[in-house]
């Protein structure tokens, strides 16, 4: 089989980057359209240059439409609005499109899943080996213990990100409420300030710290009467999530339309 064409959306941004080189460096892939959005100053400039590679001669651009004739997927970790607007594009070109972005809204996510009865999208909070299978525990984890253990998420990146909770801390949370048969929109507890009360029975809390150049830590704690289990997952270089990004593109290439996420990528869906 030929290599697959991808598109990197973002591609002038710190993730666009990390995307450029794991496609570089891997077999299977090769990049055919480097995205960016209108009005960059970084449009027109040459994607393997902006990765730290020599020049590939695949030039940021913001027209999705025209480069995307000539490909098969496009690995899209942006924000929500430029999301949206790539779904309607990847749909309409039949090509796979691999969505890392964070902080999506229900109507953005139900848009995304619009348009899976005819596209294939592999869609994750976080692109991580450990992270999905830190997922997997967590759920297992949640069942076995009762409400009487209180769940901790608290999570930490670079002083950089805009959104809060990570998409990663809000997948965990997910896993935790399916584990307990709950709904984490109704017993998300995401933030605490001033006289609070006493922590609500069943509650699922998040914590955000942001600072300095930290790739992303994630622990999950159980704290229950006179115990505590917390798990812990540490990302040291965001390489892993563009690895686990094109590993999702090559496996998603061919597949029939759906909604897939990394634990169909991994084989951890019935975990």
């Amino acid at each position: 089989m030929s290599d697959m064409r991808l598109i990197v959306a973002g591609a002038g941004g710190r993730m666009g980057r990390s995307l450029t080189r794991a496609i570089a460096e891997s077999k299977g892939a090769v990049l055919v359209g480097a995205l960016e959005a209108p009005g960059s100053e970084l449009l027109g400039k040459d994607a393997g240059v902006l990765a730290g590679l020599p020049a590939n001669g695949i030039k940021l651009s913001a027209d999705l439409w025209a480069m995307s004739k000539e490909a098969d997927g496009i690995l899209d970790f942006t924000v929500p609005a430029a999301t949206i607007a790539n779904v309607a594009i990847a749909a309409e070109r039949g090509i796979v499109h691999v969505v890392g972005t964070t902080g999506l809204s229900g109507s953005d996510n139900a848009v995304i899943k619009s348009v899976t009865n005819r596209a294939v999208v592999v869609q994750s909070g976080n692109m991580s080996l450990g992270v999905n299978l830190l997922a997997a525990v967590v759920k297992r984890v949640a069942k076995a213990l009762d409400e009487s253990f209180d769940i901790e998420i608290v999570e930490t990146h670079h002083r950089m990100k805009i959104d809060a909770p990570s998409g990663t801390a809000l997948m965990l949370g997910q896993a935790a409420a399916a584990g307990r048969g709950i709904s984490l929109e109704e017993h998300a507890d995401r933030g605490r300030d001033g006289i609070t009360g006493a922590r609500k029975p069943g509650d699922i809390g998040f914590a955000s710290l942001r600072g300095g150049t930290v790739a992303g830590e994630h622990s999950v704690s159980f704290l229950g009467p006179f115990e505590r289990l917390t798990l812990t997952h540490l990302a040291e270089d965001r390489m892993l999530f563009a690895h686990g990004a094109l590993k999702a593109a090559l496996w998603a290439h061919g597949k029939k339309p759906g909604h897939y996420s990394m634990a169909d990528v991994l084989g951890l869906a019935d975990l």
